[in-house]
């Protein structure tokens, strides 16, 4: 599985899904730190990503369209940057098995 970080979320983590023996890179790897939500989206899909994000405006579009990348969206509040990588670490398993059976858009709560 292939991941797109999003700016709102720390390079590490990407590092760290890859760790975990997936694809990842943060939006600053691909220089769309700065860019806007429509060519994150239209990068995913080109390089078929799931966005990673805290951004409820993807979520919102991707529950209201057909296509496009699927998102995982985290809606747990801030949190140090360890208890984020570990508890980020502790839902793949059943993000990947979500994506996999389907599923276009998971939350994390």
């Amino acid at each position: 599985m292939r991941f797109l970080v999003d700016a709102q979320l720390p390079p590490s983590l990407a590092r760290r899904i890859e760790a975990l023996g997936h694809k990842a890179e943060h939006v600053a790897d691909c220089s769309l730190a700065a860019a806007n939500d429509r060519a994150i989206r239209e990068y995913a899909a080109s390089v078929g990503a799931v966005i990673l994000t805290k951004d409820e405006d993807f979520a919102i579009r991707r529950a209201m369209r057909v296509g496009g990348p699927s998102v995982v969206w985290v809606r747990f509040g801030n949190v140090r940057r360890s208890e984020l990588l570990r508890r980020i670490e502790g839902s793949l398993p059943a993000v990947l098995e979500a994506l996999q059976r389907g599923d276009t858009l998971v939350e994390l709560t």
